[in-house]
């Protein structure tokens, strides 16, 4: 369970002209928002955003906010954030007031360990759920999930069921889907096959035209 603190201030002046003059003074406009709580909004230091979440967890980390207002001691974890196409920095961002005693939903990203043996013989390992939806408390979000895939073969999968998630962790879904699977390079050999003997019969064909 990674831990931070975010000083904050409250932005007096809110929509789109409120949020340009705070872009303008080079800090990053900010929301917080949650069960039973108004909705709030603020003004934070791109750098001290970085540096908050600068930790194992990512975006799961337990951020407690600081300042002169409201928000003070709210814990939050970092639900969404806008970035500048062309500059890469923050411009907009979300935080979603939690309760350390209650579940939540949260995006944990899937580790594969180790290098299977499809992969040994040619093959190549494929990622088909980069994250995955976890339930649990703030206090037990896993950094990662970690998946052994040393004996996987070519064609084998992992299904989410197959996963096996820390103590405290669900995973809630109607479907049991792949988290990844070893593929084989046989079918990109007979495509490229396929593509060259319908070039050939095109060639012939324009011949005998």
């Amino acid at each position: 369970m990674a831990k931070s603190v975010l000083n904050v201030e409250t932005r007096v002046r809110t929509g789109k002209g409120g949020s340009r003059k705070v872009r303008q003074d080079g800090l990053v406009p900010a929301v917080v928002y949650g069960k039973g709580i108004e909705a709030l909004s603020l003004r934070l230091d791109p750098k001290a955003l970085q540096q908050a979440v600068a930790t194992e967890a990512g975006w799961n980390t337990l951020i407690t906010l600081k300042g002169d207002g409201p928000f003070d001691g709210l814990v939050v974890i970092l639900k969404d954030m806008q970035i500048d196409a062309i500059r890469r920095n923050p411009t907009h961002v979300d935080f979603l007031a939690i309760d350390l005693k209650k579940t939540l939903a949260v995006m944990v990203p899937v580790q594969p360990v180790g290098k299977s043996q499809g992969e040994i013989e040619g093959g190549s390992l494929q990622l088909v759920r980069h994250e995955v939806e976890l339930y649990c408390l703030p206090t037990n979000i896993p950094t990662s999930i970690e998946i052994d895939v040393t004996a996987l073969n070519i064609g084998e999968v992992v299904h989410i069921d197959e996963v096996t998630l820390p103590e405290g962790v669900e995973s809630q879904h109607d479907v049991n889907f792949t988290v990844l699977t070893v593929v084989g390079r046989m079918a990109e050999e007979v495509e490229v096959d396929e593509e060259g003997e319908e070039e050939v019969v095109t060639e012939e064909a324009a011949d005998e035209e």
